[in-house]
Formats: structure tokens, C-alpha cells, sequence
């Protein structure tokens, strides 16, 4: 499914439901493993009948600052001499991951939940977010060791995003509002076949 398509089921979902509607539960865990430290600075209120549960609207807020980092990494192969086929990835990881924030905060907005901006990831630490030693370490290298520091801490990266949706699925009543649960299978599916694209590049590099 593409980033148009996910859109378009999004928005479709959202205009039949027409919003939150008649609840199947309320509330929820009060956060998931993967979103641990995760402080936003703002209380989630979960609206009486909402169809969404607390972990859902973490779950959004989190992904938000999660992909924003994503796409400060992908920001500098251009400029850290990646190949052809490194640049390619880092490319298609930025212009898929921009408009899914946009989906993120449309959701949130919609919901009248707190919306974070793309700066929000410096103030959280999530299941398989960098570092600031790795990322230092990430925009110092250059060519193939960028190449190959890139496509690791990526995986580490995509490795937490997929930590987060199964935390999510397994948080009780969560996951199950229509564009979260459209939104999350995406992000599953979406960052679980990149990962096997890197583990292939990352075969191909030359040898240390």
C-alpha cells in the first residue's frame, strides 16, 4: 500500500465515521514499552464514547516524533557522499515519511489531542530511536562508512517503529479505531520490507 493509498484510506474512514462515535471502550493501559519515555508534556484526555484508547493517541504522538528523526537521517545521505542505491532508500524513506506525519497530526488534530511538530524528537527516547552519540557518529562518516552506519542504525530505527505497533496490538483495547488500526498495519508492513531492503544492501557494501 502506498502513502497516497493510506491517505486515501484515512480520510476515507474518517468521513464514514464522521469522527469519534459511539465507544467500544474508554481509556486503556497508560502507555506501551516501546513508548516508555515518551513525554510530551501534555495530559491525554480520553473523550467520554471516543472509539480510541490512550495508547492510541500515544502510539500517533509518539510515531510523529519516531519518523521525524527517521527523516533528519535520511536528510543527510545527499550531502555524506551515500551511493546510488543508499541515497535511493533514504529518499523514498523521507517522501513516504513526511506526509504520514502530516496523516498522524491530521488524526490527532481531528481528535483534539496534542499535536507534536517535527522537532518533538528531541525531547522523547523510544524504542529504537539514536542516540546523540549515534547520531554524531552517523552524520561524521562519509561514503561507504556512512553507507554502512546509515543502513544499520536504520534498521535499529525501523527494528523500534515495528516494536511500537506490536506494543501497541498487544496494549488492551488499542489498535482497534479504524485509522489507527489502518495507520499501524502500514507502518508494520511498510518499515518490515524496508528492513529486508537495508539487510540486502548492507550485504552488498565492500568488506571493512
Amino acid at each position: 500500500m502506498t502513502t497516497k493509498h493510506i491517505a486515501g484510506a484515512l480520510v476515507l474512514s474518517g468521513a464514514l465515521l464522521g469522527g469519534p462515535s459511539l465507544a467500544l471502550a474508554q481509556g486503556g493501559t497508560a502507555g506501551t514499552s516501546g513508548m516508555d519515555h515518551m513525554h510530551m508534556g501534555h495530559e491525554v484526555v480520553i473523550p467520554k464514547g471516543a472509539l480510541f484508547t490512550k495508547a492510541d493517541v500515544e502510539f500517533m504522538q509518539g510515531m510523529i516524533a519516531h519518523h521525524s528523526q527517521a527523516i533528519v537521517m535520511s536528510r543527510m545521505a545527499a550531502s555524506h557522499g551515500a551511493n546510488p542505491q543508499v541515497l535511493k532508500l533514504s529518499n523514498k524513506i523521507e517522501q513516504s515519511q513526511v506526509p504520514e506525519i502530516r496523516i498522524m497530526q491530521g488524526w490527532l488534530e481531528r481528535n483534539h489531542q496534542f499535536v507534536p511538530d517535527t522537532s518533538s524528537w528531541h525531547n522523547v527516547v523510544m524504542a529504537g530511536m539514536l542516540t546523540p552519540e549515534q547520531l554524531k557518529e552517523l552524520d561524521a562518516a562519509r561514503g561507504v562508512d556512512f553507507d554502512r552506519a546509515y543502513l544499520e542504525m536504520m534498521i535499529q530505527h525501523h527494528a523500534g517503529a515495528l516494536r511500537m505497533v506490536d506494543d501497541l496490538f498487544n496494549t488492551s483495547l488499542a489498535g482497534q479505531e479504524v485509522d489507527v488500526n489502518v495507520f499501524a498495519n502500514y507502518v508494520d508492513d511498510a518499515q518490515t520490507t524496508e528492513i529486508g531492503i537495508m539487510q540486502k544492501l548492507l550485504t552488498q557494501l565492500p568488506a571493512k
